[in-house]
């Protein structure tokens, strides 16, 4: 899969079949728009392309009303490279662009750089200025610049099933509520970052943790902030898949999979500290060697299942006592997660 930033780099692939939108976290209502993208291109002979925006438009907009992302840009281009679809031109969302009248933006836009003949939009599609185009106007447009347009009915759950929107899982991570997000995404949810050395209190009541935190790239000096949206407080079972790294980068390398008793929160038994997210490896053997050191790894956690929510203990043994039974259930849960225990494919 090709990525084209389309303010630096010239769009090479040919004639294209062209899907637009935010496609915020990739849920199923978008992977349906992507599988009908792609089946509409390779009937034409056509190049499939989403065309997505840098940053929620809202953030130049109405930053006030920006709601948080669910995933990073290097996350959705990733869940992109996974629907098979040919390239991703990335537009900059600024206020140029805000204000490109509807026919510029099928004439320099669609035309000019993606070659389009053929556009795939949602049904209460609308572009340009203010939103002044709508589909009608598309299909004017199109008319008059050899753009095929096909509206994409939106892809609907039975009826007694949570709406496919990115609003739908933000408001059920906020909850914690995983199973609603799962039925959206049609994927588990999951967040990334350096694993970083915290306050080492888990390692000193026997459950070591992988932190994730902020770090810079080895090899690049970029500097990364967890990415994704982080769930609501409490005790999960989940994934700690760790890249190994190597002379091209933090996610270069052997990636492994661990599984894990993940913990979201504060720490109010310890009145509190930054919200942070913890990993502790299950049944991890430190003096095994296979298992190269965690620290200053890219790690990405993965989120199966909520056990729990946070709780304030009034001493050591019975936060310790939770802690064993959290592995447990975390263990128990794990055995029967449709996802493989084997290291993922990337």
């Amino acid at each position: 899969m090709r990525v084209f930033r389309l303010e630096h780099e010239h769009y090479d692939l040919g004639p294209s079949a062209v899907a637009i939108g935010k496609f915020g976290g990739l849920h199923l209502g978008h992977q349906g728009v992507i599988e009908r993208l792609r089946e509409l291109a390779d009937q034409r002979g056509l190049v499939s392309v989403v065309a997505t925006f840098d940053r929620h438009p809202l953030s130049v907009l109405a930053p006030a009303h920006c709601p948080q992302p669910l995933v990073s840009p290097r996350r959705q281009t990733e869940l992109f490279e996974a629907t098979g679809v040919d390239a991703v031109a990335v537009l900059a969302f600024t206020r140029d662009f805000a204000s490109l009248t509807p026919q510029e933006f099928v004439t320099d836009v669609l035309v000019g750089q993606l070659q389009a003949k053929l556009v795939l939009v949602g049904e209460d599609f609308t572009f340009g200025h203010r939103g002044a185009g709508t589909i009608d106007t598309l299909r004017e447009l199109g008319a008059k610049t050899g753009i095929e347009v096909v509206v994409a009915p939106t892809l609907r759950p039975d009826d007694n099933a949570p709406k496919f929107s990115s609003s739908t899982v933000r408001d059920a991570l906020a909850r914690g509520d995983l199973d609603t997000v799962e039925a959206v995404l049609g994927r588990h949810h999951d967040v990334s970052g350096f694993v970083v050395h915290g306050a080492k209190r888990g390692r000193e009541l026997g459950f070591p943790t992988a932190n994730l935190g902020p770090g810079d790239d080895p090899v690049t000096g970029e500097h990364r902030e967890v990415e994704g949206f982080v769930p609501a407080d409490g005790v999960y079972a989940g994934w700690l898949d760790v890249y190994a790294g190597d002379a091209t980068g933090v996610e270069a390398g052997a990636v492994r999979r661990h599984p894990a008793a993940i913990s979201v929160g504060t720490n109010p038994t310890f009145d509190g500290v930054p919200r942070t997210v913890e990993a502790h490896v299950i049944d991890r053997d430190d003096d095994d060697v296979t298992h190269f050191d965690l620290y200053g790894h890219w790690a990405r956690v993965v989120f199966v299942q909520r056990l729990r929510g946070m709780v304030a203990y009034t001493g050591l043994e019975p936060l310790i006592e939770q802690m064993r039974q959290d592995v447990d259930d975390a263990r128990e849960a794990l055995q029967h997660d449709a996802a493989s225990p084997s290291a993922p494919r990337r």
